[in-house]
């Protein structure tokens, strides 16, 4: 598997590739193991690389399976890297390195700008004759970088990853991007049918007079260290007219503002604002051809202010202001302006027909239901009548002061307001939860101020607490107080018809707090969908903690839907394979695990979903968004259909504003709107800390793929036919080594076959692993992974880093005592971007070593002693650990490592034994006992 790197250099994409299958020795000017990919142009560039022991360092996203880590310390030194030159990015099956994603955000943020509209024109001389538009010049478009696009440009560029700052040639950030509008904004106009040089052609001789214009233009969008500010000032008590008063700004200083009074007398004015008059003159006629009244004021020698009267002032607030923000100049005005007490709106009163009902799984209210409703016309909380309504619209004045304070009146929406008042009726539940949870305007033609309801729509409206109830009888356990906090949650929801996303943070028992609702005689029938991986794992914490519910596993060839089940258990797939016969059940519930499944809300399965009808959804995650908003669109869409609206809208309102401007007001009005329905509560939350024990011990059941199973039963068909047929030290040496081939299994086919073969998609228990690493990195935490064999770790390190795009460490019996040590130190930094995750061999690890940076510790196969285990744990949960520390101990259901688990639990027999002297007991059990340990159980496989 290749490893790609991209370097952006004269306008063209550069690609190159580490191979980890090509040898690694020292020697020469050229890389030893890049390679350059098939397509493009041959080039060579020279990089500045880290070089350890004569030879360049493996990329954080190359491993060897090979070869143990370097950490000898590192030089740069120059190489030849083979590149090719392409257009686009090519096919092929490799794995992306850091400058190739990075990459992907600067196209990604030039696309986004040419769509926005924040580029000029500009010309440039044409590299040949054949390219020129008018006199050798040629026309591109460059980006206009102010506020927020200017703070994420400059994010974009300390973001770039070392190996894309090691081109000695041409290839910044600011580079990149330049070209990069320019070809979105050129293939924008090609799919219009637009020439994109055909304007500079047509100018002929007046292309170099109009790049003189387009160079002030690109001065006006970037502006420079000392700004123009305008501060508007309302009349005072018995004057009429508004001022606009000029001032000098520095940017990096807007604190300090320098009135024009100050400029033109020269008093005291700041050493580091050279020529202050010329340029307080300059900035005011660049802002004159954004606001061309100002050129009234540029007819006096030494403009201060200007005045405005109330239609003029209403325009500069409205329209000006505005164009004068986004272009960089400091803008000042009166706090009222934008608050909701300074403009009129509405107060939305709603009240439901009957109570909604309590009993759990029996709703009375759903979004789809209607409520009485009637309207209330406020200025901030001043209600209106509609006679003062009437007498506001004969003034037809859009600034007046009214009850003290300063109001913006619009005719239209005054229109609108009196219009409202005469109206009521009936809405549905999901427009009055949008209308009042989100604070955006309507097309009402007035923002929404305030919306009340009576009964449980009013609590869910104003954030009243949840009245806490205990768990049924029929559960069976002991709750946390934060645990009976979020069964309440549920149940309120539940008791609207409004379904919830439980967020919890990993390890707070979000599946017994479920159980606890589902063990509800009351209840009804539920769907649960999960990953095949977490199907026995919900099973049996089913009959753990709600023991009367009827369970049914839906899966299998001849898989049918049990009609006395109360909680049906199957996997995505088979829920997006079998939906037909799926909605056709009354489901009172549907639960979906590991909610992120259906975070892409176009894929199969997440349409399929949405798609199975029930009166109550829950999803169920740990990361309710991953990467982007549009996870928590898909997720909240399944749970409440159509309450975010559609997605373009979604996107338009709240992702791209959020996502690429930082936008807080969005933000906020996201976070009110799905506040009531998403149960989010972290570890690090002291109230939630305090509940917990300082070690928390799980263990994590893992169901075989088809091909694991399959090569399981081979491994205990052929050793149990030879074990038959041994006695005394063969016999033993038999046993031991069949439990060391069915654990490799477990593993991974690959550890067994040992024929370096890929891992993806091939182990139930490497996929666990791969989601719970996900929760962890995206927690911004870190974890130790503790394996017996060296060689799977070898495989998990390599696999990891690819897929993720980390360095992963990796520490074994061949690391030397300095290597060792170094890499203890590079886990224990707490500087940003060190390394998160661990893998260890229980041997080489599991004792010696402070690693108390990392709060979950993960065996991934298990050595069967308790106390090796706990002393490979207390690597992280010893003196000097902060955090409380959440240990997983993996096993494969329906397998021998089952079996061993649950006679080590019980302690029962042979189990005391096991505890005391590991696998060793195993040798001695009789060939009946061996074949009923080793047979794999019918429930064990995956789909």
């Amino acid at each position: 598997m290749l490893v790609v790197h991209a370097l952006w250099r004269s306008g063209r994409l550069a690609l190159w590739a580490e191979d980890p299958a090509l040898p690694t020795q020292a020697g020469g000017g050229e890389h030893p193991f890049a390679v350059r990919l098939p397509g493009g142009e041959a080039d060579t560039v020279t990089l500045h690389l880290p070089t350890v022991e004569g030879r360049p360092a493996d990329s954080p996203e190359l491993v060897r399976p090979d070869e143990p880590p370097k950490t000898k310390k590192l030089t740069l030194k120059p190489w030849q890297v083979p590149v090719s030159l392409h257009e686009d990015f090519p096919d092929g099956d490799y794995v992306l390195g850091s400058s190739v994603r990075h990459l992907q955000q600067v196209a990604a943020f030039a696309d986004d700008l040419v769509r926005r509209g924040r580029t000029l024109p500009w010309i440039i001389p044409a590299p040949a004759a054949g390219e020129a538009g008018a006199g050798g010049l040629r026309a591109v478009w460059r980006p206009v970088l102010t506020g927020s696009d200017a703070h994420w440009a400059q994010a974009l560029a300390h973001a770039q990853p070392p190996v894309a700052r090691a081109d000695t040639g041409e290839g910044s950030v600011a580079q990149a991007l330049d070209d990069l509008v320019d070809l979105a904004a050129k293939r924008l106009l090609r799919k219009a049918g637009v020439d994109d040089q055909g304007w500079v052609r047509e100018l002929r001789g007046s292309a170099l007079e109009l790049q003189g214009e387009l160079r002030s233009w690109q001065r006006d969008a970037a502006g420079g260290a000392v700004r123009a500010c305008f501060r508007l000032v309302e009349p005072a008590e018995e004057e009429v007219d508004w001022r606009v008063e000029f001032a000098l700004q520095p940017v990096d200083e807007p604190s300090l503002v320098i009135p024009a009074q100050r400029v033109w007398k020269s008093r005291k004015l700041p050493a580091t604002i050279t020529s202050p008059k010329q340029t307080l003159l300059a900035e005011l006629g660049r802002a004159t051809r954004l606001w061309p009244r100002l050129a009234d004021a540029l007819a006096t020698a030494q403009p201060e202010e200007m005045e405005l009267d109330s239609a003029a002032a209403h325009g500069f607030l409205r329209e000006a202001a505005p164009l004068l923000h986004t272009a960089g100049f400091g803008v000042m005005l009166p706090k009222w302006w934008g608050k909701p007490s300074s403009r009129l709106g509405l107060k939305l009163k709603a009240s439901s027909k009957s109570s909604p009902a309590t009993v759990a799984g029996k709703s009375a209210v759903g979004l789809d239901s209607l409520v009485d409703f009637s309207w209330e016309v406020s200025l901030g909380d001043e209600p209106l009548s509609e006679a003062e309504l009437t007498e506001l619209a004969e003034l037809k004045a859009p600034l007046i002061k009214l009850r003290g304070q300063w109001v913006e009146l619009d005719t239209k929406r005054l229109a609108n307001g009196l219009k409202l008042l005469r109206e009521g009726g009936q809405m549905s539940v999901a427009d009055l939860l949008h209308a009042g949870l989100s604070t955006e305007d309507t097309s009402l033609g007035l923002p929404v101020l305030e919306v009340s309801a009576d009964g449980s729509l009013g609590d869910l409206l104003s954030g009243a607490q949840v009245k806490l109830i205990e768990p049924p009888n029929e559960f069976v356990g002991q709750l946390r107080p934060y645990q009976q906090r979020g069964l309440s949650w549920m149940t309120f929801l539940q008791s609207l018809g409004l379904g919830g996303v439980l967020a919890d943070d990993m390890g707070l028992g979000k599946t017994v707090q479920l159980l606890a609702l589902l063990a509800h005689p009351d209840s009804g029938r539920t769907l649960l969908v999960c990953p095949m991986s977490l199907v026995g794992n919900w099973q049996r914490e089913a009959a753990r903690f709600a023991p009367k519910l009827q369970v049914h596993v839906h899966h299998g060839a001849d898989r049918k839907l049990d009609p006395e089940a109360d909680l049906v258990i199957t996997t995505y797939a088979l829920a997006a394979r079998d939906l037909a016969q799926l909605r056709e059940v009354p489901w009172d519930r549907i639960v979906v695990d590991e909610a992120q499944a259906i975070k892409n809300a176009a894929t199969r399965q997440a349409v399929a979903i949405r798609a199975i009808p029930a009166r109550h959804r829950i999803a169920v995650t740990g990361t309710p968004v991953e990467n982007r908003l549009g996870d928590l669109w898909s997720i909240m869409e399944f749970a409440n259909p159509g309450l975010l609206g559609n997605a373009s809208a979604f996107k338009k309102a709240y992702a791209v504003p959020v996502e690429r401007h930082a936008d807080a007001e969005a933000a906020e009005r996201l976070k009110k709107i799905t506040g009531p329905f998403i149960l989010r509560r972290l570890k690090t939350d002291k109230s939630i800390i305090s509940d917990l024990p300082e070690k928390l011990e799980m263990e994590v059941l893992c169901n075989l793929t088809a091909e694991q199973a399959s090569l399981y039963q081979a491994v205990v068909e052929d050793m149990m036919d030879r074990i038959e047929n041994s006695e005394g030290i063969e016999r033993r040496g038999l046993v031991l080594a069949t439990m060391t081939k069915l654990k490799q299994v477990c593993n991974h086919p690959a550890q067994l076959l040992a024929d370096g073969s890929r891992l993806t998609g091939r182990s139930g228990k490497l996929a666990r692993l791969e989601e719970i690493v996900e929760e962890i990195l995206a927690a911004q935490e870190k974890a130790l992974l503790f394996t017996q064999y060296a060689s799977f770790g070898t495989m998990l390190r390599s696999h990891l880093s690819a897929k993720f795009g980390r360095e992963i460490l990796f520490l074994h019996g061949a690391v030397s005592k300095p290597e060792r040590d170094a890499l203890v130190r590079r886990f224990q930094s707490t500087e940003p971007g060190s390394p998160s995750l661990f893998v260890l061999s229980l041997k080489a690890g599991g004792t010696g070593l402070t690693l108390t940076e990392a709060n979950h510790v993960i065996h991934v196969d298990r050595w069967w002693n308790p106390a090796v285990e706990d002393q490979a744990t207390d690597r992280a949960f010893r003196i000097g650990q902060r955090r409380n520390v959440q240990v997983r101990k993996f096993v494969c259901a329906g397998t021998v490592e089952e079996k061993i688990s649950t006679m080590i639990q019980d302690k029962r027999g042979l189990a005391a034994r096991i505890v005391g002297t590991g696998e060793v007991a195993l040798s001695e059990m009789s060939t009946d006992q061996l074949r009923a340990m080793f047979t794999l159980d019918a429930d064990a496989v995956s789909e």
